[in-house]
C-alpha cells in the first residue's frame, strides 16, 4: 500500500452560520480546496471543532465532502476518541460513506500506555480495514505514539501513516530509522515546521493554514521535490502563522474562512471568537499576505 497522498492535506475547518453547519458554504470551501491544488481533505478533526459536532452532523459533512470531492483527492475521516468500541462505529460509517482512510487520535482523559495504544489502534484498524492515520498530539492529549509503538503498528497493514504533531525532530529521526517510508507516510501536523520537515523527508502536512492558502503551501511542497530552496518563500507565510498564533486553533483560522466567505466567523463553545482588535490585526496580516501575491 503506498502513501495516501503527498504534499498539502488539508485540515479542514466547519463552517457554521446562525450554530448550524453551513453545508452550502462547507460544498463551497470544498470546491475551493480542490481548485487550488489541496492533496487530500481531512474532515472532523480538530479544527473541525470535533467535540462539539453532532455524530449525525459529523456523518452529513463527510457524506458533503464525498460527493463534492468525488474522488479527485483521498477524504480522510477523523474518527479516533477515547473510546475504541465508538472509534470503531464511527469509523465503519465512515467507509459506508465513503471515506478513503480514517484518523485516529490517541485516547486522551483516560489515556492508556503504550501496550494500550497497539491493542487500541489495531482493533479499530483490523474492525474496519480502511488505511489509518494515526495521530500524535501530545500538546493535546498529554500523552505520545512512542516511536517504537509506530514501528510495531506500521506492521499492520491498514496503518500507514502518521500526522505528527509533537514537533519534535529527535523523534521524527528515529521514526525514519525504524519505518519503511516507501509505505509508511510521515505528516507534519504543525504548519510553522514544514521547511525542516519537508527537508528532514517528511510526505507533507495536514495543515490549519491551508484551509485559506491550499496553492501556496502546496508549492512549498513541490519546490522542495524539485531541489530547490524554499526558505525564503516561506518567509510571508511564516509572518500569516505569526499572526495565526494569537489564538488556540480553530480560532484564529475561522476568522479568515469567513473573510473568503465560509461561513460567518462563528465557533461553538467552549471555543469564543477573537476580541475585535485581535480579529483586525489577524485579517490585515492576511490581506498583505494576498496583497503579496502569495494566496
Amino acid at each position: 500500500m503506498g502513501h495516501i497522498f503527498e504534499g498539502v492535506g488539508v485540515a479542514l475547518a466547519t463552517p457554521f452560520t446562525h450554530n448550524e453547519v453551513d453545508f452550502d458554504a462547507l460544498r463551497r470551501h470544498v470546491k475551493y480546496l480542490l481548485d487550488n491544488d489541496a492533496k487530500s481533505i481531512v474532515v472532523n478533526g480538530t479544527t473541525a471543532e470535533n467535540p462539539t459536532l453532532t455524530d449525525e452532523e459529523k456523518n452529513q459533512i463527510l457524506e458533503v465532502v464525498v460527493n463534492v470531492v468525488d474522488g479527485r483527492v483521498p477524504v480522510i475521516a477523523g474518527t479516533g476518541t477515547n473510546n475504541t468500541k465508538k472509534s470503531i462505529q464511527a469509523s465503519v460509517r465512515a467507509r459506508e460513506i465513503g471515506a478513503d482512510a480514517i484518523m485516529l487520535i490517541t485516547p486522551y482523559y483516560n489515556k492508556t500506555n503504550q501496550r494500550g495504544l497497539i491493542a487500541h489502534f489495531t482493533t479499530i484498524a483490523d474492525a474496519v480495514k480502511l488505511p489509518v492515520v494515526l495521530y500524535n498530539v501530545p500538546s493535546r492529549t498529554n500523552m505520545t505514539i512512542d516511536a517504537e509503538t509506530v514501528e510495531t503498528l506500521s506492521e499492520n497493514e491498514y496503518i500507514v501513516a502518521l500526522k505528527d504533531a509533537t514537533n519534535d525532530f529527535d523523534y521524527l529521526e528515529d521514526l525514519k530509522q525504524r519505518l519503511n517510508l516507501d509505505t509508511f507516510a510521515l505528516y507534519s501536523g504543525n504548519d510553522d515546521n514544514v521547511v525542516d520537515y519537508f527537508d528532514k523527508g517528511g510526505h507533507g502536512v495536514i495543515s490549519v493554514v491551508a484551509n485559506v492558502i491550499p496553492n501556496a503551501f502546496q508549492s512549498l511542497y513541490d519546490e522542495k521535490q524539485q531541489g530547490k530552496n524554499i526558505q525564503s518563500q516561506f518567509k510571508s507565510i511564516q509572518t500569516l502563522l505569526d499572526a495565526l498564533a494569537v489564538d488556540v486553533n480553530p480560532i484564529p483560522i475561522k476568522a479568515l474562512t469567513a473573510v473568503e466567505g465560509f461561513g460567518n466567523y462563528e465557533v461553538r463553545l467552549p471555543l469564543v471568537t477573537l476580541e475585535d482588535n485581535d480579529r483586525q490585526i489577524l485579517e490585515q496580516a492576511y490581506e498583505q499576505f494576498k496583497a503579496g501575491g502569495n494566496a
